[in-house]
């Protein structure tokens, strides 16, 4: 059931022959004649070139919140927009904004505004070395913080034959300087011991622990409760900040973050991609001792730092969040979605678990959901890679890496519920078919696409040939 791309394809044509790849961020490069650009997009779906119609669970990997096109938003935007756009000055509404993210995160005594996920991870990392006068910092196995040097890093299990010594630090891509390597740590999630053992022996070396809650780009894999207050204790007992990266998480999983879902507070956070529902906009947050920072010697700017029109956005989305049951709607939803999904694998005997938290949760074929970077990198994900590709024929606009979360935004309803589980049994079977026969689908899509979670890993960092 192949989708008609004629026109996406045709368009790459053009594109390639003046932007890389044909698209301005590496991960939306699916392959010559896979790559799907889009027309517009209303509520919970996308439409690209061609027509075709998906019902979107990427969500530009996560800050739709509330839907595309959202009028209420947009129009606040608008209005915005009467403001200005920029003035290397300071407005009214940046306190406004800054005053709900600390209704909401209480941890935010005092917020700086960025534009990205990237620049306030950047940021946070530099003011917890300016306030510790330390420069290591510990990051963890699957975890993601941006696209910038000092966390491009990941271990290469591809290589690893020695069991007895721990796998390698490789680069995500070329241009990462190798002198990096020494200024962190990296150990595996969901592993306090081994943090505690980092800690002992380079605390007075060590700024900052950096952790995402819930790995967003490694199946929505979550943090135990235990681990995570683990290692808020070990933070304090060693002196080093803890660095909570709420990109993701932060206003999704609830009005407070993951913070307040697991009952831990960070001395530094950062939050970004649904405060806005897709207007750029981000925030590095935290104790007021440690933000005073900047300013007192800690560099931070940026001509497009706390724009009108995304504050503005980022107000509408926060008020809409604070007062309303939306996330309660987006959580119930994605519940709804993996127990019909469930039924669908059950009934044709397929082990399964689902990661995350239902409103970013992972598919993962296995009876097991993993618990750290590991268990999806030793597992079989060929199988999901197939689905993806047959589920997105079929109208439902999922990722194609299976290390990446369905997300769910507040515009999914009863007919995109329909439609997604529809998709997905068809697709099931579409899927065990190929594996059974080898399909032509399945062979075209493995020809083009390889290992899809790999292959775009490298084509993001730029170590695969174009």
């Amino acid at each position: 059931m192949a989708r008609c791309l004629e026109k996406s394809n045709a368009h790459f044509k053009k594109a390639v022959a003046r932007l890389p790849l044909g698209v301005s961020s590496n991960f939306r490069y699916w392959g010559d004649e896979k790559t799907v650009y889009v027309k517009r997009g209303e509520g919970a779906r996308v439409y690209d070139l061609d027509d075709n119609v998906y019902v979107d669970y990427r969500l530009g990997y996560g800050p739709v919140i509330l839907g595309h096109r959202h009028p209420e938003v947009d129009e606040a935007a608008r209005s915005g927009q009467e403001v200005g756009t920029v003035f290397a000055l300071g407005t009214e509404r940046e306190v406004v904004v800054a005053d709900l993210i600390h209704d909401l995160m209480p941890g935010a005594e005092l917020v700086r505004f960025s534009n990205s996920g990237t620049e306030a991870v950047m940021a946070a990392l530099r003011l917890a070395r300016a306030a510790t006068g330390k420069d290591g910092y510990v990051t963890f196995e699957g975890s993601y913080h941006g696209l910038f040097d000092a966390v491009m890093w990941r271990i290469d299990l591809e290589n690893y034959k020695d069991t007895s010594r721990e796998p390698e630090l490789t680069t995500y891509g070329r241009g990462v300087p190798g002198l990096l390597k020494g200024l962190f740590w990296q150990v595996p999630y969901n592993d306090a011991n081994r943090l505690e053992d980092v800690l002992k022996q380079n605390g007075d070396k060590i700024a900052a622990v950096l952790i995402e809650p819930i790995l967003g780009n490694c199946c929505g894999i979550p943090s135990t409760p235990e681990f995570l207050r683990a290692v808020r204790e070990l933070c304090t007992k060693h002196n080093v900040l803890m660095i909570v990266d709420e990109v993701k998480t932060g206003f999704r999983v609830a009005k407070g973050g993951a913070q307040e879902l697991y009952g831990v507070q960070a001395d530094i956070f950062t939050v970004a991609k649904a405060m806005g529902n897709g207007y750029p906009i981000a925030a590095v947050c935290g104790r007021e001792s440690i933000m005073r920072n900047f300013g007192r010697g800690v560099a931070h700017g940026g001509t497009y730092t706390a724009q009108a029109m995304s504050l503005a956005a980022a107000e509408k989305t926060l008020t809409l969040l604070r007062d309303t049951t939306v996330l309660a709607d987006i959580a119930t939803y994605g519940r709804r979605m993996q127990d019909g999904m469930t039924r669908v694998l059950q009934r044709r005997g397929i082990p399964h678990s689902f990661a995350g938290h239902p409103s970013m949760g992972g598919l993962f074929f296995n009876a097991k959901a993993p618990t750290n970077y590991r268990d999806w990198k030793n597992s079989d994900y060929s199988f999901y890679d197939a689905l993806a590709a047959n589920v997105i024929d079929r109208g439902v606009m999922c990722e194609p890496d299976s290390r990446e979360p369905w997300f769910i935004c507040a515009a999914h309803d009863e007919s995109c519920l329909a439609d997604t589980l529809k998709a997905f049994e068809a697709a099931v079977d579409a899927t065990l078919d190929e594996a059974r026969h080898g399909g032509a689908h399945a062979k075209m899509w493995n020809a083009t696409q390889g290992d899809m979670g790999e292959k775009r890993a490298a084509i993001a960092a730029g170590t695969a040939a174009e």
